[in-house]
């Protein structure tokens, strides 16, 4: 038997004050979008902007729906919208923030398990990593270079290719 492990790196910084002038702008941007966020059910506004390889902006916003499984999460709303406005274009990164109105947005969240997968799924097919900003309405935030990071073990295409 082998044991292996699996790590990575991200940065930490204490607020959006610390972050490069174009960083600082993608969260605000992002917290800024949670505002058009559809989420009667949970009021758990999350909003996602993207900077696309040919410098487009695109974003995304959470929609609920009274049936729980059809919500969208901001982070497929915005890859989704990527990909329809601008076929074949990388998204170098997104910053994604979120506004808990029931309580605290002090602290970095990160995406779920679908959305993940699909941030994953995007890199795999534009061939570049996506960088994430991660944060809430203040407080922390958090730099991860490729979001495949965040889905050690992931499936994808070459699972699906036949001999």
């Amino acid at each position: 038997m082998n044991k292996e492990e699996y790590q990575f790196t991200y940065e930490v910084f204490d607020s959006v004050d610390e972050l490069s002038q174009p960083d600082s702008w993608l969260l605000n941007e992002a917290r800024g979008v949670t505002e058009s966020a559809y989420a009667p059910y949970s009021n758990f506004n999350v909003g996602a902007v993207a900077k696309l390889a040919n410098g487009e902006i695109v974003a995304g916003t959470n929609q609920e729906n009274a049936s729980y499984p059809v919500g969208l999460c901001a982070e497929r709303v915005l890859l989704s919208s990527a990909a329809t406005l601008y076929p074949r274009i990388a998204i170098d990164t997104i910053a994604i923030s979120y506004n808990n109105n029931n309580g605290e947005s002090k602290h970095p969240i990160s995406p779920c398990g679908i959305c993940r997968q699909s941030l994953s799924e995007y890199e795999e097919r534009t061939g570049q990593s996506i960088r994430l900003i991660l944060s809430g309405m203040e407080g922390k935030v958090y730099i991860i270079p490729r979001s495949s990071d965040l889905l050690p073990l992931s499936f994808g295409r070459v699972d699906m290719k036949q001999n």
